[in-house]
């Protein structure tokens, strides 16, 4: 098959997803790899050619990679994960609307698109957790005890564009981290980002049923086949307190070849988004085609 992926510059040295990609040339497969931060790419010629089987994801939020993968998509080729799935997660304050809609358990979210706003929340509702609608791998994540602490922080959050707030969900300062695999669901733990000093050490650990009823339903909810779903196990139950597309995956067993034959059956399905029954679950670059850097 040919499978092109999107790698923003950020991940330009994760395991994940070029270990995925150098295991699908392995296999005998062409794989091109585009940076879209760092090249010069005919854009319209790209997509237009539709020379590959499927494009595969690995961004940023607000990566300029969203906008080829939604180009793609719009002149019908398949990506991995669906566009308008990735979309809804990208930006955490629609996402969290769409799940509260559909009934999953997340906090109350505040949105404001200047901090000075925030402090207009009720004070009961402290502590806070604020952060970008935008952001990912925790960045600019940060616990705010009272309204005070939020005046003390303006001067970080300015700027930073639309933010949201919700209620810090008390917890023992782990993050139960449930991935999905085109169906398979494994869960890990790991010191939450908000308690950094509790020293959590990362591993897979069993999955509860009422989460793993929860994972399975934010994948049919936001049409998603890779995703992961960060977890608080909180006074009043679960609480889902985040959701992003195409994780890390890290310690779920042989995770580079499971991801990579998810990669495929969704590419010669012809379709992302349509997400299967979810269960718990127990080379020569060049000449293959990996291309580093932009098009050729």
């Amino acid at each position: 098959m040919r499978l092109c992926f999107l790698v923003e510059e950020h991940y330009r040295r994760d395991g994940m997803p070029l270990d995925v990609a150098r295991q699908l040339t392995t296999w005998g497969h062409r794989v091109e790899v585009l940076r879209p931060g760092d090249s010069l790419m005919a854009i319209s010629e790209a997509v237009r050619a539709g020379s590959h089987d499927a494009w595969v994801l690995k961004t940023v939020s607000g990566g300029p990679g969203l906008t080829l993968l939604e180009a793609a998509a719009t002149v019908g080729l398949t990506t991995v994960n669906d566009v308008r799935s990735i979309r809804g997660v990208r930006d955490k304050a629609l996402a969290s609307v769409i799940a509260r809609t559909r009934g999953l358990p997340v906090p109350v979210t505040y949105a404001a698109a200047r901090w000075e706003r925030l402090a207009e929340i009720p004070a009961a509702e402290y502590p806070l957790v604020v952060k970008p609608a935008d952001g990912s791998s925790g960045r600019g994540v940060r616990l705010v005890a009272g309204p005070d602490d939020l005046i003390g922080l303006g001067p970080e959050l300015a700027g930073q564009g639309l933010l949201i707030a919700q209620p810090y969900v008390p917890n023992d300062g782990t993050d139960l981290k449930v991935y999905c695999i085109d169906g398979e669901l494994f869960a890990t733990e790991r010191s939450s980002p908000l308690h950094p000093g509790e020293g959590v050490r990362e591993r897979q650990v069993p999955l509860p049923g009422s989460v793993a009823r929860i994972a399975a339903q934010v994948g049919e909810v936001f049409g998603l086949d890779l995703y992961g779903v960060d977890v608080l196990l909180g006074p009043d139950g679960p609480v889902v307190v985040d959701v992003n597309d195409f994780p890390s995956f890290r310690q779920v067993p042989d995770a580079v070849a499971r991801v990579a034959r998810a990669v495929l059956r969704l590419a010669r399905s012809g379709t992302a988004g349509s997400v299967p029954a979810l269960v718990p679950a127990g080379g020569d670059f060049g000449r293959l085609g990996l291309v580093d850097g932009g098009l050729r």
